[in-house]
């Protein structure tokens, strides 16, 4: 999926978070709270949809149609990871 990437951590996620929708998180408080609804963290689903994207164009393939629909960053680590280690 993505080059050179076979896992997706939190820190890459609040990093993203922060690039493709202008949320800034502290990526340990998002792991003590990895369940919790990423609205909670101020990502939008619009923000997430660019998440997904930027995703997308650094592996240069699509992610599963579930990812732009995961809910917490848990669902959506989860989802990458399985995916990242699938096409690896």
């Amino acid at each position: 999926m993505t080059a050179g990437l076979t896992r997706l951590t939190m820190d890459e996620l609040a990093a993203l978070m922060h690039k493709g929708a202008g949320v800034t998180v502290d990526a340990a408080a998002m792991a003590a709270r990895p369940d919790a609804d990423f609205e909670e963290w101020g990502l939008d689903s619009l923000g997430l949809l660019g998440i997904v994207g930027e995703l997308e164009n650094r592996g240069g393939r699509p992610l599963p149609p579930d990812a732009e629909r995961c809910r917490s960053p848990r669902e959506f680590l989860d989802l990458v990871n399985s995916t990242l280690m699938t096409d690896a």
